[in-house]
């Protein structure tokens, strides 16, 4: 909960039990959840998850023990990106389903090379200790060829599906952050510009500092903290 005003909110939308989303700050998948809730418009009660002191809550609600989790009434959604397209596919004011170039089938297929063979490589160069088959700066090089690819898909519009911003781009983005924060001085030295230019727009961005407070570690009895928060 944010740390100074989380007894002063109330749940904006009149709801007596709203959904409930299990998150953690610095997840890239929690962040992109995050993302589509906030700008969705949807109110959920936001709880933040301690990964190495689960609440029991939260592990009787995902069954993959890791977050998010979205948990609707009797309905749980335990993807990152089902609880995206669950929030998009209740309001998208911004048309984030709706490229302005190619197709959602097309946006799932780059997001699941993203999520797949680049997440595989960019796990293995930042926790390479945790792999001893791995070769740090192999790994690197490896997920460096999928950013050179989104590097070309920008060059022309500055997102990935023409010239404003689509469900790719913020499913995305984060795990782009995470590889640059990796080694921030390489990343920042490639001269993979549309990519740079792309991510220091979301760094930038107020939708992006919106969804980054700071917010204390849910237990069970805490006054419940609504997300995204006018406070």
């Amino acid at each position: 909960m944010p740390l100074k005003s989380a007894q002063k909110i109330l749940c904006p939308c009149g709801m007596s039990n709203p959904p409930i989303l299990y998150s953690f700050r610095r997840c890239p998948y929690a962040i992109r959840a995050r993302m589509a809730v906030a700008v969705s418009g949807i109110t959920v009660e936001l709880r933040e998850i301690v990964l190495r002191d689960k609440a029991p809550e939260f592990l009787a609600a995902s069954p993959s023990a890791t977050v998010p989790c979205l948990r609707d009434n009797e309905r749980v959604v335990d993807e990152s990106l089902d609880i995206m397209l669950w929030a998009l596919r209740q309001n998208d004011p911004d048309r984030w389903l709706e490229p302005e170039r190619g197709n959602f089938p097309e946006m799932l297929d780059l997001i699941g090379t993203i999520d797949g063979p680049f997440k595989r490589h960019l796990d293995r160069y930042k926790y390479d200790t945790r792999f001893p088959d791995a070769e740090r700066g192999m790994e690197r090089g490896q997920a460096a060829d999928y950013v050179w690819q989104l590097d070309s898909r920008l060059r022309d519009t500055g997102w990935l599906f023409g010239q404003r911003a689509s469900l790719a781009d913020f499913a995305i983005l984060p795990f782009i952050r995470q590889f640059a924060n990796t080694d921030r001085d390489w990343f920042d030295g490639e001269p993979w510009q549309a990519v740079a230019d792309w991510l220091s727009g979301f760094e930038g961005s107020e939708r992006f500092q919106s969804v980054m407070p700071k917010w204390r570690k849910w237990e069970r009895g805490d006054t419940p903290v609504y997300f995204p928060s006018s406070v």
